[in-house]
């Protein structure tokens, strides 16, 4: 069979308006950084984008002060109605400016356009939205008597999905009443300094929301400022350890979503053609570098060989490249250390038994790529069905009933995702209620939602983003008094609290 070639459809920049270099987004103002500034590159061609300033000690500390005067002057003397009408306009500038955040991180992240395009801004915008329409019902949440914000949040989020991790962050920690500063990763910083315009154009009040670049040493000094009252973190899960430790008896609200091994498990009764698109979504959406991804492939045993033969021609048409091409399905991985990692844990599976295919790609000759790869033969013990690989690799494994399904879908030290393929519900529900993950998803995967809560448990952390839960994490009902200034503060009335008067 030959495919028909698609004549090349990039998606021009010539949307974007860069800064030649930004500084740190602190009390409604760009400021320079003490510390060394860094360079942001396209993971694409690796050429560079803009200067950035890096955040030292002292001005996280300018940060978090400005956070909590905008708290205590501004930000909870409004009436939940008023934080709701700043969220809405937010969305709506997210909107009116989709198609240049779309570039913009792409660019700067290297996944395909049109993912940013249809999923990633989509999904900023709307959570956003869904937020502004919560702020002024939180005593309508089902989460007790006169729920009150924390005060300072710090948040510290990912490079996977740079400006749609910053929209789970800052829009429910907004519509609760709190401030917020917040960290994006040093290889996808791009995206956050020009939400910080739309901040500006959104009129928010200086210090409600305070942006901040640098590497781990800026994330830390973040978390672990004394007048803090909540931490949100998503990454890694050795950094995740090491911010529970370190916040450990402080005193603060901490949530954690971290890294995942996450199952797909297919039964022989699947809706075949709707499984195999799932299966592709679940491991090479964003070039597979998705906590949620679904890495580990379980496959009832008498369908194996079907499975893994319609999933090889299905793979043989992704197309893999320039990630501004709206045809281009598998973008570039973002950094040379991720691309480093992800070939050393291949090579892994190899020298371990397992059975490696990927088609054949042609990667331009600059960036950092590497091809949709399937390892059968995969056995529960083999590394790369244990270890996080966060990249474009599958491991199959096969099972013969429900129960061996739900025994090899709960090895892991993870619990964020999985998925489910059968055409009989009460089987979908039945070993959905025996997985231990956060997430599951039925005859799809990877689609999110703002009214619906994500997170996970063990090594994948705790807490929930998203839905009424996501309020949660940035509110208080009784008897709790944060660290730091807050926790000298008066106790307001239910009566001024359900106004949004918070003091």
């Amino acid at each position: 069979m030959t495919f028909l070639d698609y004549a090349p459809a990039p998606e021009s920049t010539a949307v974007l308006s860069l800064r030649a270099s930004y500084g740190l987004f602190i009390n409604g103002e760009f400021v320079d950084g003490r510390g060394d500034g860094f360079t942001s590159i396209s993971p694409a061609t690796e050429k560079p984008i803009a200067q950035f300033s890096t955040a030292n000690d002292a001005d996280v500390d300018t940060a978090v002060i400005a956070a909590r005067r905008a708290y205590d002057r501004t930000w909870s003397k409004l009436s939940g109605s008023d934080r709701g009408k700043y969220l809405f306009r937010i969305a709506r500038l997210v909107q009116e400016r989709a198609r240049e955040l779309a570039v913009a991180e792409t660019l700067d992240n290297g996944k395909p356009i049109k993912e940013t395009r249809d999923v990633d801004i989509p999904l900023v915008a709307a959570w956003f939205f869904y937020y502004a329409g919560w702020a002024d019902k939180l005593d309508y949440a089902g989460l007790g008597p006169a729920p009150r914000s924390l005060g300072v949040a710090a948040q510290v989020i990912p490079w996977n999905f740079p400006l749609l991790m910053l929209a789970w962050k800052i829009a429910p920690a907004l519509a609760a009443g709190n401030t917020v500063v917040i960290k994006p990763a040093e290889t996808t910083p791009l995206t956050a300094m020009i939400f910080a315009e739309i901040l500006q154009q959104a009129d928010l009040p200086p210090g409600v929301v305070n942006i901040i670049t640098g590497a781990g040493a800026t994330g830390s000094a973040l978390v672990n400022h004394g007048d803090v009252n909540k931490v949100a973190f998503t990454g890694s899960t050795g950094v995740g350890r090491a911010i529970a430790k370190s916040t450990a008896g402080t005193g603060k609200k901490l949530t954690l979503e971290l890294g995942g091994k996450g199952a797909n498990i297919v039964f022989d009764d699947a809706p075949m053609d709707q499984a195999i698109e799932g299966i592709v979504t679940g491991i090479f959406f964003n070039q597979g570098q998705v906590c949620c991804a679904g890495s580990r492939l379980l496959v009832q045993e008498n369908i194996h060989d079907e499975v893994i033969e319609r999933l090889k021609k299905r793979m043989s048409t992704l197309r893999v490249g320039d990630p501004l091409d709206k045809n281009t399905d598998v973008g570039a991985i973002n950094s040379r250390a991720q691309l480093d990692r992800i070939t050393a844990l291949a090579g892994v599976g190899v020298e371990e038994g397992a059975e490696r295919w990927s088609p054949e790609c042609e990667f331009p000759t600059a960036g950092f790529w590497f091809a949709p790869t399937i390892f059968t033969g995969v056995a529960t013990s083999h590394r790369i069905a244990r270890d996080e690989i966060f990249g474009p690799v599958l491991s199959v494994l096969t099972f013969r009933t429900p129960a061996e399904a739900i025994a090899k879908a709960n090895n892991t030290p993870y619990g964020l995702s999985a998925g489910v393929w059968s055409d009989k519900g009460s089987r979908i529900l039945a070993v959905a209620d025996k997985l231990r993950a956060g997430v599951v998803w039925a005859n799809t995967f990877n689609k999110f939602d703002p009214a619906s809560p994500f997170g996970g448990y063990k090594e994948s952390g705790y807490g929930r983003e998203g839905g009424r839960h996501g309020l949660a994490a940035y509110l208080e009902t009784s008897g709790w008094a944060a660290p730091g200034r807050q926790a000298d503060r008066p106790k307001t009335s239910s009566k001024a609290i359900s106004k949004g008067s918070q003091e």
